[in-house]
């Protein structure tokens, strides 16, 4: 993996992602280890991030590196009409690699065919965000005992939901149920759904929450996403699509995990938060621990 850019969650083999996995568990366990004192990473934001980013300088700055970058586009020289080339080429002079997020789809993969520095995609639009499943992929095994023969639940903007996309993806790997619960006007996309038809997986659509909750092992809520939307008018008929109360969980598998990308605006209510079933803000965690072992695995100080 030294040196290897991670644009698409298929960037990395199964065996790959297995590896991120064993080595953020050594780093839970160690999680402050001075072994990238020698390195820069640039975080570069092009969009608003609250988590991503500071998860990633937290993983970084744990294992010794110096981060550099800026947490808003208007603060750097793409507000003088600097192209994305220019920005990459002149900021890879300073770095040894580039975390970035960008509104826009293709720009990761972009950015990493005109750099020589590795290149984490930490978000482009509505495309993937390939990190964020590693985390995800690591708190399904940390609270299941594996990643195989699961009921997965995702609920919500299963259209523009990137995290969505990528865990999808990823989770073909493995012998999954989907249950795809959403406005019609939110379904998941063709071209990710082709990924279960391809593995020959079973899926299942839903329209109405209540009804996959105690069918599964997993309940991935995400927020209906404002910024995705070009008429405000399309947002507001289905923003409040779904909310998660604490009283729908009655019955519902005692193994339940609820896992959330997060930010949260409604779609889980804050009752939901001392349930044990809860694990949105472990996960949250858990990215330090699997964006170090990136980190360390991408730059080459560990095998």
């Amino acid at each position: 993996m030294k040196n290897k850019s991670l644009v698409s969650i298929n960037d990395f083999s199964r065996e790959e992602h297995i590896r991120i996995l064993d080595l953020a568990s050594a780093f839970e366990k160690h999680p402050k280890q001075r072994i990238l004192e020698d390195y820069v990473v640039a975080t570069l934001f092009f969009e608003p991030s609250t988590r991503t980013r500071l998860s990633f300088e937290s993983a970084a700055t744990r294992l010794g590196a110096r981060v550099i970058g800026f947490s808003d586009s208007s603060s750097s020289s793409t507000q003088k009409g600097e192209s994305l080339r220019d920005t990459i080429l002149t900021v890879s002079n300073y770095c040894d690699l580039i975390v970035m997020r960008h509104p826009r789809e293709g720009s990761a993969r972009f950015a990493s065919e005109v750099t020589k520095v590795p290149v984490i995609n930490a978000g482009d639009g509505a495309n993937q965000h390939p990190t964020q499943t590693l985390l995800d992929l690591y708190s399904i095994r940390k609270t299941q005992g594996s990643l195989d023969k699961l009921n997965i639940a995702f609920v919500g903007d299963l259209k523009y939901g990137r995290t969505v996309h990528s865990l999808v993806i990823a989770m073909c790997n493995y012998n999954t149920t989907f249950h795809l619960v959403s406005p019609q006007e939110l379904k998941l996309p063709s071209s990710v759904k082709m990924h279960i038809k391809d593995r020959n997986l079973a899926y299942y659509q839903y329209t109405e929450l209540q009804e996959v909750i105690s069918k599964v092992d997993i309940l991935y809520m995400t927020r209906i996403q404002k910024e995705r939307f070009s008429d405000p008018m399309e947002y507001e008929k289905v923003k409040n699509a779904y909310i998660l109360r604490n009283s729908m969980l009655d019955g519902s598998r005692s193994n339940l995990k609820i896992m959330h990308p997060l930010p949260r605006v409604n779609e889980i209510t804050t009752d939901v938060d001392t349930n044990p079933q809860a694990y949105y803000f472990t996960q949250a965690l858990n990215g330090v621990f699997v964006r170090q072992a990136l980190l360390a695995s991408i730059l080459g100080v560990v095998e």
